[in-house]
């Protein structure tokens, strides 16, 4: 069981309250598309994806990036989005970090100095549950 301290659970909400889910979402899985390109196999019904410029303006990555962040704000249940990923999409468990990575650099870029080393050691934390937990149904 994870403890979470006052700091880090109104951190977690404040972060929520203030990203653009429309901008940080799409952002975020872009980049992880570009910078891990491996990862966009599981993404072949997505279009073109053959560069940076295509995957940025790509509108089903966009669409698929606010989803994501959607998700992790409705806080939907990790098992069902683990079953989901590993026994229907059979995504292997690594890239949930590799998301969760570029989805801090972006959130960083966003919140500008107020990403403090505390703010982002609560986002950083409560994104490694998720990861976490999405992880468990492979095991």
């Amino acid at each position: 069981m994870v403890e979470w301290t006052d700091f880090e659970r109104n951190t977690i909400k404040d972060i929520f309250s203030r990203i653009k889910y429309d901008v940080v979402g799409p952002a975020a899985f872009a980049r992880c598309l570009v910078v891990y390109p491996w990862t966009q196999r599981y993404f072949g019904g997505f279009g073109n994806l053959d560069n940076a410029a295509a995957i940025k303006g790509n509108p089903m990555v966009s669409k698929h990036g606010t989803t994501i962040i959607q998700g992790l704000d409705r806080a939907r249940t990790p098992t069902e989005l683990s079953v989901l990923h590993s026994e229907k999409l059979h995504v292997d468990p690594d890239n949930f970090k590799l998301l969760a990575d570029c989805l801090t650099i972006v959130v960083a870029a966003q919140l500008g100095k107020e990403f403090t080393g505390e703010v982002q050691a609560a986002f950083q934390k409560f994104l490694a549950v998720v990861v976490s937990s999405l992880g468990r149904q492979y095991h």
